[in-house]
């Protein structure tokens, strides 16, 4: 078996490399070529939450489980908010392939998913970003958005001023050709913005639909609990929803359930998955000035795709650490 840790993913998982992989994945998983049950989650004291999450590609001869655990309280400690491992698997014969860091390949494939979707919804000269969130995936995202899209400047907006202008500062440090600046809070942010990606841990919407300028694609990745939601109900509503899975979205996430909850659209509004996009089987953008929204709720076919990747790059690069079982 060999072990990948979070250096050796970070190191082969660049971002245009996974956009490729992820959108095979969305593909397959929207023409049922994959075999993907919902995720299990286990709900434990202090709202951590872990969470099982199995796929396999049987004609690829490809499986993957994933554990990871999502605990709120870690940053305070200094510790990374995710923390688990990807099992990759042949799923013929079962043998273990690699084990590798789930942290650092959750960060390579929710980013690469949502350039994904910006590449097949958003316009094709979009060059103004606005991310609304500090936490890792802000840079992630930056890094992924650049591999689909012409991106010119980025707009950073936090829970205060001081979390926007560090995670600002650090993006420009990573990308000094980019005019990056700190917002004063998500409505400048995303006033005018082509591509708005939301990579919170909020329970209540944090981008006022107002501020949503005419054309725009929003990303919506922080959610992925029925009760919690990035935006308001008036978004959802008047937007084009595009989904990365349609039983996933109608079972966990709070940003379709809750307009639905309250009668402001049905279960139909939300029916197309990327993949269908992808695969020209549904619409995506109706036109020019349609907002977009793609809502992310992290599939394990993805988690899959990012780790054959990774493997087959390791292997081949004699990288990471080989241990008997």
């Amino acid at each position: 078996m060999l072990i990948l840790g979070a250096d050796d993913v970070r190191a082969l998982a660049d971002p245009a490399a996974c956009v490729e992989a992820v959108r095979r994945a969305q593909v397959d998983l929207s023409a049922g070529r994959a075999v993907q049950p919902l995720r299990l989650g286990t709900a434990l004291p202090g709202g951590v939450e872990h969470l099982a999450m199995p796929a396999a590609l049987p004609g690829d001869g490809a499986l993957a489980l994933k554990s990871i655990v999502v605990a709120p309280g870690n940053p305070a400690r200094g510790l990374p908010r995710i923390g688990g491992v990807v099992l990759l698997m042949d799923a013929e014969t079962g043998a273990v392939r690699a084990l590798l860091d789930a942290a650092a390949l959750t960060l390579a494939r929710t980013a690469a998913a949502s350039a994904v979707a910006t590449d097949a919804l958003a316009r094709p000269g979009a060059a103004v970003l606005a991310v609304v969130g500090t936490g890792p995936q802000a840079g992630a995202h930056v890094a992924a958005m650049r591999a689909v899209r012409p991106v010119a400047e980025v707009r950073v907006a936090g829970r205060t001023p001081q979390r926007a202008a560090e995670a600002a500062a650090a993006i420009a440090a990573a990308h000094p050709d980019l005019d990056v600046r700190a917002a004063e809070d998500a409505a400048a942010a995303v006033a005018g913005a082509d591509v708005v990606c939301t990579v919170t841990s909020a329970t209540e919407p944090v981008v006022p639909d107002a501020a949503l300028a005419a054309g725009a694609h929003v990303n919506a990745v922080g959610a992925h609990h029925p009760t919690a939601r990035e935006l308001e109900s008036d978004t959802m509503a008047r937007a084009t929803v595009v989904v990365d899975a349609r039983a996933a979205a109608l079972a966990e996430s709070g940003d379709c359930l809750i307009p639905i909850e309250e009668g402001r659209f049905g279960p139909e509004h939300v029916a197309t998955e990327i993949g269908e996009v992808l695969a020209g089987t549904r619409p995506g953008r109706p036109s020019a000035d349609a907002l977009t929204v793609y809502v992310s709720l992290g599939q394990a076919v993805q988690d899959l795709a990012v780790a054959r990747l990774v493997h087959e790059r390791a292997v081949a690069g004699g990288r990471g650490t080989v241990v008997a079982l």
